[in-house]
């Protein structure tokens, strides 16, 4: 199959053609065109005459259902190979028609599979490639699942700020002072043991990274006082110091040869463009997962949900439907800026015309719900919508966006330009977004969604600490935020709450953030797979899952 060839025949018919035309629909010199004219005729799918002579007009003729031939040729493939080998295929230039039938064929291709060497494999779709396997890299939430499924953490934090042990079997806290007791004989995936000089390198290393220097800035020493003895400690007090450790973030890893290995339920067994394998650690610390792989094969962005099934079900088979919170939205604005966005009362009307169109958000973004309350979610603290009157503009406001936020931008836009707001819309990648946070932005205002990783009271305070927050800059040049943000340290935990809705408050009421949607992901899952729990950014935990045989042995 031939993605060129597929693409002139969607957009040439048969009839008179320039060979120029065609070679800027392919986007080759003219002479790599003519190689393929040749080549696609000795192929017997096309007929291409040259007009010679002036007056003379060059001729087209398709001998051949391009589109047709290769539908066919990749519904066979996915019938007989593998995700991997036939995903690639539906990335072409197919028409919308062609496209869906593949799709609803490939969906077969994922699931719960048992093969020929007795292994229990879990294959599901990925729409963005991996884009690091290290802990202290993870920025998006895609990495961060993977990194939560490969390292393990000193000890866990539930949604409910409960910590318990991981790594570390127990530990004594104090004001100032940290010690935490490690297990014996826990293994890395390359077969080493977990030494308290192991955790306290990683440690070390994140409290020095750039990203997280604000947020680990209490603790003043991490070291190894015994082989399995770390002690961290605080002077001046660091209310959340156990909270921390259950980042994603604190994971902790061993570096060798440029590979980054960990302790988790599962490691590494590859990672390529068109899939990713997670594969089962035997020498698990804990109970070995009872899947022996996952695989993450490469879909189309506009791949939409499937029915996670084993092979013993069908395509009509009893589901149940899993629910997770998939994240909130805010409009945020960078009033660092030198632009009218410094503005207040510029602020103050963007907000009025965004609390004004919010409830039109799900047109244009299926999978939100409108938010006219906090990010936090459970929370209800009403705040009050400015009135402002619409201010005097002398260039349009810039909005950024990346492609998974285009129809909330899209949103956004419609709504500002409604109420007399002219805007220019500046495209980023995924990554130049992600990086786009220091005090050079080009941006006015953008859409952001967040997950919380698992407690909303320690996520949300972290969303504002590190460095790969849209509020780094903005935390480095408003003193109120700053002042706020430095009381959580010499609070109690439990009382977190209360300070989260005050620097909330503080950030709507100086129209600063505002509160746009909540986002949830329904998953459905064939009735045959058991011990489906939710895990870190609301992903499913792959280390829990089986499948319930389909007909169990009688004595």
């Amino acid at each position: 199959m031939d993605n060129q060839l597929l693409k002139m025949w969607h957009a040439i018919p048969s009839g008179a053609a320039k060979k120029q035309d065609l070679a800027e629909i392919l986007d080759l010199s003219l002479k790599q065109t003519s190689r393929l004219l040749q080549k696609w005729s000795n192929e017997g799918w096309l007929v291409f005459t040259a007009g010679k002579g002036r007056g003379k007009v060059s001729k087209l003729d398709w001998l051949k259902n391009v589109e047709k031939y290769f539908e066919a040729e990749l519904m066979e493939m996915i019938e007989q190979e593998s995700a991997e080998v036939s995903s690639k295929y539906l990335l072409y230039d197919w028409s919308v028609e062609s496209k869906m039938r593949l799709i609803d064929k490939f969906r077969l291709s994922f699931g719960y599979f048992h093969d020929l060497s007795e292994a229990d494999k879990l294959i599901i779709p990925k729409k963005n490639p991996l884009l690091t396997k290290h802990p202290l890299e993870a920025a998006d939430i895609y990495s961060a699942n993977m990194i939560a499924n490969v390292f393990n953490r000193l000890v866990s934090v539930d949604s409910l700020g409960i910590v318990e042990p991981e790594l570390a079997h127990s530990w004594e806290m104090g004001d100032t002072r940290l010690v935490l007791y490690l297990r014996k004989d826990v293994k890395f995936h390359d077969g080493s043991t977990l030494t308290a000089e192991d955790a306290a390198t990683c440690l070390n290393r994140l409290r020095e990274h750039s990203h997280f220097h604000e947020l680990w800035k209490p603790i003043t020493s991490i070291k190894a006082v015994g082989p399995l003895v770390l002690e961290i400690n605080f002077p001046e007090g660091c209310s959340y110091c156990l909270q921390m450790l259950g980042m994603i973030n604190s994971s902790v890893f061993k570096e060798i040869s440029g590979d980054v290995i960990g302790t988790g339920p599962f490691y590494f067994e590859g990672d390529g463009k068109s899939k990713t394998t997670l594969r089962a650690f035997n020498d698990y610390f804990r109970e070995r997962p009872l899947l022996d792989a996952v695989e993450f094969i490469q879909v189309p962005k506009d791949f939409d949900s499937i029915i996670y099934r084993s092979t013993t079900q069908d395509a009509a088979c009893d589901t149940f439907i899993v629910e997770s919170d998939s994240g909130v939205g805010m409009v945020i604005f960078n009033a660092f800026r030198d632009s009218a966005i410094q503005r207040k009362e510029v602020r103050d009307y963007v907000h009025f015309a965004i609390a004004k169109h919010r409830h039109k958000i799900e047109a244009y973004y299926p999978r939100a719900k409108a938010n006219h309350q906090s990010i936090l979610i459970g929370e209800n603290p009403n705040y009050e919508i400015p009135n402002a009157a619409r201010p005097e503009l002398d260039r349009p406001l810039v909005i950024k966006t990346t492609d998974y936020l285009e129809g909330a931008t899209a949103w956004l836009k419609e709504a500002l330009e409604e109420e007399g707001i002219p805007v220019e819309i500046q495209h980023l990648s995924f990554e130049g977004k992600m990086d786009d946070n220091g005090l050079d932005q080009q941006a006015d205002l953008f859409v952001h969604g967040e997950v919380f990783e698992m407690n909303q009271s320690f996520s949300f305070y972290h969303f504002f600490r590190n460095g790969y927050s849209p509020f780094a800059s903005l935390c480095k040049t408003d003193a109120i935020l700053t002042n706020r943000l430095n009381r959580y340290a010499s609070t109690p935990f439990s009382e977190w709450a209360k300070l989260n809705l005050e620097l909330e408050k503080y950030l709507v009421e100086s129209s600063l953030m505002v509160p746009l949607y909540y986002e949830r992901r329904q998953i459905p899952f064939s009735a045959d797979l058991m011990n489906i729990s939710i895990s870190h950014f609301g992903y499913v935990d792959f280390s829990k899952l089986w499948v319930r045989p389909s007909t169990i042995p009688t004595g």
